[in-house]
């Protein structure tokens, strides 16, 4: 298994789910924590212990680390498109002015793409 990909092993628990979105995106207990207003102790637990927060504090964490409801409650079910899902997640978090570069950065790409 060389090269430089990481293996995804898909995870079964809400908190192994949450976990790994939150390592992902790159955002500390801390902070997540503070976001969704809970302990670090409370999403510690979650995270580790199998805690099964409330449904306003599930709520936040979700929509805080742009997780999609399919893998906390289909787990099981592969994600064919998983790179579309998550970019279309980003984009729903974008204001519109930001949606704004994105699509001038896509036109961009496109009309300066070599032929085929």
């Amino acid at each position: 298994m060389g090269g430089g990909l990481k293996v995804h092993n898909k995870p079964e628990t809400l908190g192994s789910i949450i976990k790994a979105a939150r390592e992902n995106a790159g955002i500390t207990i801390e902070t997540l924590a503070d976001k969704a207003d809970i302990t670090e102790r409370y999403l510690y637990r979650i995270e580790n212990e199998d805690k099964k927060p409330s449904f306003d504090v599930l709520h936040k964490l979700v929509r805080e680390l742009n997780i999609s409801a399919d893998s906390i409650f289909y787990p099981e079910k592969p994600s064919k498109d998983s790179e579309i899902e998550n970019l279309l997640r980003m984009l729903s978090a974008c204001d519109e002015r930001s949606l704004e570069v994105v699509k001038a950065t896509a036109k961009a790409l496109i009309d300066t793409a070599p032929e085929k």
